[in-house]
């Protein structure tokens, strides 16, 4: 097939429910002339699409709403569908709790005894409560299943729905014709508990990376842009130009990619991009990268890049597509799933058929066909997954690690091997003085100095004095030379840090008063417990191996003091090609790292987890954050995410054991509606009960 330009356009379809959906959505637009390919993003409920010129977004809306699912082009704040959905099936789920709890007051009357006109007027009583919590809390089912029936297709929701309605309607019946038995309840506590369900895995959703927007909105906003006359004029990102001469001040945060130019000398914040909390140099014909914050002096950047070809926006696209590939996972609930509908319509439908042949008549068994509906309700089977996963979320958040993902924990439990970040991530991130060589005056001058500058190292001379309780001296005239450093009077003698010069690879400034000269070296300390959090990975026969940015010597040197292998110098497209090689070989790597470049490695690895010191995109991209200076809740993490896993598999195995006691009952006529929901229900608590043992998952200690 010819293809002309091709280009990707990204949707957001927010009725994806199970691995189902995936397979169909990527088979069914693969199949259309002029796609070229179809990736979901099931934890985003988008789908990433390549395709020829001559489609566009409403062909593609089309193709996918012919396939049973709405959807619309990704806006500005994609997961903006996302929250609306979660806040529609909380108003749904707190309406069908209020209705079931009204409906079981005059339901229970009706059990005690209540006969004749009583018991007519409980019925119509709850008739009228439950036909608009019906209407309102099911339409979630309803309009998923109208759309999968609009197209000659099946899903959760259709038998889901079926039952509710073939309940509600049974029950109007009965209430009509002054029946005996009428199933309100029955029907509302069905849609409460599958609500539920629901609820709980989109708030685990809604806590997923929020996409890219915000790491490119990292970059400069505007540019000052220096005319022809040499007078200056501020120009938005978006109307930069290659070719075009920027002046950059202190403290401006880059918004194109450029070169410099000039006699200036710049230091770059380039942490946000690689990061390495040092600041790096750029002289002439130095490259500079939009989002990278200026320093120092005012500098002069020619742009090469803007918009979308600048090194920040391709790592945004790498962490897109890189996300993309999760979508391959198929969580435990959806593969239960699978089956689920077209074996539950065939057993209800033998059900009636098979009383219809027997004699029971159209009455007797349609009660029959809805009690197989609703006693097969996957609310068991639906809470089995979310119940566990946000119990043992909330036991990891009171160690300090915060699961953004539902799926994540399932991956955790999986992970083989661990690939970790050096700085910021097995170091603290944070420049560390050696402040041993000063006196309690030299100290005073250097916390006076420091605390009126914004430099990195000023910044942890300051944190560091300010612990020991040191006071800042008194100074005068106090300046900044750009580039090099600061400098006042103290008592009429100069003092002044400045730039320590062959300091070769150590991070350093000298501390100058008068004629006397001393060097305050910095260091970037190993988290506290990284050795322990190391051996209880290696415990869980996960090998750990560093896999950094940072320079080969630097990164050789940390690897070789901590007994692990080491690659330093990697470049975002690098992590990559390492992931899909243990990916190729089988292998399920963790990815922990902080720094902007660590983004696509993080989306892209089959469980991820970034500190909270991280860039924002790399929280972004993590499936969990941990905060605080210690790593081992990245060990916790895989220990309470394979413990959660074990009562996951507790409750699927409930679950099964309900249906193949419950379903031979429901069959054979044993059990009306009613009782089927009250069992239902009864297996759902079962299930949330069990769950709830994770709370104590991670221990009294957490670190063991």
């Amino acid at each position: 097939m010819e293809h002309g330009t091709l280009s990707d356009t990204r949707l957001t379809v927010p009725g994806m429910r199970c691995a189902g959906c995936i397979a169909k959505i990527e088979r069914g637009l693969g199949e259309i002339e002029g796609v070229s390919a179809a990736r979901v993003n099931f934890s985003a409920k988008r789908v990433a699409v390549r395709h020829d010129d001559r489609l566009d977004d409403d062909d593609l809306v089309d193709a996918l709403r012919h396939l049973g699912f709405e959807a619309q082009a990704v806006a500005d704040n994609p997961l903006a569908q996302d929250k609306g959905d979660t806040k529609q099936l909380l108003r749904a789920l707190a309406v069908a709790g209020f209705g079931m709890m009204n409906i079981m007051l005059f339901s229970v009357s009706v059990w005690a005894g209540a006969d004749g006109i009583t018991r007519d007027m409980f019925h119509w009583i709850s008739a009228l409560i439950a036909l608009p919590v019906v209407a309102y809390s099911g339409r979630p089912f309803f309009s998923s299943a109208l759309m999968a029936l609009r197209y000659r297709r099946t899903n959760m929701d259709v038998p889901i729905s079926i039952g509710v309605l073939l309940a509600t309607g049974l029950s109007l019946y009965e209430t009509f014709t002054g029946g005996e038995h009428a199933f309100f309840d029955g029907a509302v506590m069905l849609l409460f508990f599958l609500l539920a369900g629901r609820a709980l895995d989109a708030t685990m959703r809604e806590k997923t990376r929020a996409g890219i927007g915000a790491l490119l909105g990292r970059m400069g906003r505007s540019a000052s842009v220096i005319q022809p006359d040499g007078s200056t004029r501020r120009v938005s990102a978006d109307k930069l130009e290659p070719g075009m001469l920027m002046l950059v001040a202190a403290g401006e945060a880059l918004a194109a990619d450029g070169v410099v130019e000039g006699e200036a000398e710049a230091a770059l914040d380039n942490s946000m991009l690689t990061g390495e909390s040092t600041p790096e140099t750029v002289t002439t014909g130095g490259k500079v990268h939009a989002g990278a914050i200026n320093l120092m002096a005012p500098v002069h950047v020619r742009v090469t890049a803007v918009g979308g070809d600048t090194a920040i926006a391709e790592i945004a696209r790498l962490m897109d597509e890189a996300g993309q590939s999760r979508s391959r996972y198929v969580r435990i609930a959806d593969r239960a799933a699978r089956l689920y509908a077209p074996a539950v319509h065939s057993l209800a439908a033998l059900a009636f058929a098979g009383w219809m042949i027997a004699g029971a008549g159209w009455y007797q068994s349609l009660v029959i066909a809805i009690a197989v509906l609703i006693i097969t309700c996957p609310c068991a089977m639906g809470l089995a997954v979310p119940a566990a996963q946000v119990v043992a979320s909330n036991a990891l958040i009171r160690h300090g690690l915060l699961v953004k993902d539902g799926s994540a924990l399932e991956r955790l439990a999986e992970v083989d091997v661990a690939l970790l970040d050096k700085t910021g991530t097995l170091t603290l991130g944070e420049p560390r003085p050696d402040l041993s060589g000063l006196s309690p005056i030299q100290k005073s001058i250097t916390l006076a100095l420091a605390q009126t500058s914004r430099h990195p190292l000023s910044k942890g001379l300051v944190a560091a004095l300010t612990a020991e309780g040191i006071a800042p001296a008194p100074l005068s005239d106090i300046s900044e030379w750009s580039g090099h450093g600061i400098s006042a009077l103290h008592a009429g003698t100069p003092v002044a840090i400045e730039r320590a010069e062959h300091a070769g690879a150590v991070m350093a400034s000298a501390l100058r008063i008068g004629d006397e000269r001393k060097i305050i070296r910095f260091h970037d300390p190993l988290r506290p417990d990284v050795r322990p959090a190391l051996n209880a990975l290696a415990g869980f026969g996960i090998a750990s191996t560093i896999l950094s940015g940072d320079r080969k010597d630097v990164v050789a040197a940390t690897a070789r003091d901590l007994g692990l292998d080491g690659l330093g110098a990697q470049s975002p497209a690098d992590k990559l090609a390492r992931l899909r090689e243990l990916a190729e070989a089988g292998r399920r790597p963790l990815m922990v790292g902080d720094g902007l470049n660590d983004g696509p490695a993080l989306a892209a690895a089959h469980a991820s987890i970034a500190p909270g010191t991280a860039s924002d995109a790399s929280q972004q991209a993590a499936d969990a954050v941990f905060i605080g200076d210690r790593l081992m809740p990245v060990a916790l993490a895989v220990r309470v995410a394979r413990r959660t896993m074990a009562v996951v598999r507790q409750n699927f195995g409930f679950a099964i054991a309900y249906n193949v006691c419950a379903i031979p009952l429901a069959l054979a006529g044993m059990v009306t509606p009613l009782l089927a929901a009250i069992a239902m229900s009864l297996s759902s608590l079962v299930v949330v009960g069990n769950s709830l043992r994770l709370a104590g998952a991670a221990g009294k200690d957490g670190a063991k």
